[in-house]
């Protein structure tokens, strides 16, 4: 589908390695936005980048970490040398690790915590002047139906997806008079590599719970970040839950 309202956008995906990060980079590379690929591989981003940029797209990649201040301030520098102002962020970036709260490694505890939650406050902190320069922009922060819903082994990952549905919400207070509209979306199961670590019982748990409930691709979340960044300026869509429509 064609979104015109992104055409001439400049928009930050973290996490544009894979997943959904790279299918919100792709779909809005495709409507006419200039994308920086943000994510610690730089051989995944360089060779999307290079696609997006032969399919007529405008896109560079950006090798960082945001578990890391430097890394993000540097990241951002990058991004004002090449493309300027950036008017549309998308805090993507994500760990998921479930395992029970008793025997549950602290170390993964802290990764994402540290990526999740840190990670996204560090991205918000290097482009707020930016989003907040022009009287519109757009912030949008993926979260999960794991914020509100429980399931076994994923407290911790659930606990750091409801403070970034807790965030999205103070946000639209702190930035909405500044023109910037806060979307929070909380997906509920789809496709991408947060599986691929994931072993034992949790990934028997996860493959159960798919082939019952069925999993949504990456390119239907792309298509939910496009559509609500590219709504007329006085219309934000600041809350969506986006499942599979068996998934309940």
């Amino acid at each position: 589908m064609t979104y015109e309202n992104l055409a001439g956008r400049t928009a930050v995906v973290t996490g544009a390695a894979s997943g959904i990060g790279a299918a919100v980079a792709t779909a809005l590379a495709d409507n006419g936005a200039r994308v920086a690929l943000l994510a610690r591989r730089s051989d995944r981003i360089e060779e999307l980048a290079a696609t997006l940029n032969a399919n007529g797209g405008q896109a560079i990649a950006v090798t960082a970490d945001v578990t890391s201040d430097a890394s993000v301030t540097g990241a951002a520098e990058r991004i004002h040398s090449v493309f300027d102002r950036v008017d549309l962020v998308v805090n993507n970036a994500g760990v998921m690790i479930p395992e029970p709260i008793d025997t549950a490694s602290t170390g993964n505890w802290q990764r994402m915590i540290d990526t999740n939650v840190t990670g996204v406050l560090r991205v918000l902190r290097a482009f707020t002047p930016d989003l907040t320069a022009d009287g519109h922009a757009d912030l949008v922060n993926i979260s999960s139906i794991g914020a509100h819903e429980y399931f076994k082994d994923y407290a911790v990952y659930g606990a750091t997806k409801a403070a970034v549905t807790y965030l999205s919400r103070s946000l639209r207070a702190e930035l909405g008079p500044a023109g910037v509209r806060v979307t929070n979306i909380e997906p509920g199961l789809v496709r991408s590599e947060l599986r691929d670590d994931i072993t034992g019982d949790a990934a028997a748990f996860l493959d159960d719970w798919i082939a019952e409930a069925g999993i949504l691709a990456a390119e239907d979340l792309a298509d939910v970040v496009a559509y609500v960044t590219s709504r007329p300026a006085h219309v934000n869509l600041r809350q969506l839950v986006a499942l599979p429509a068996t998934q309940f």
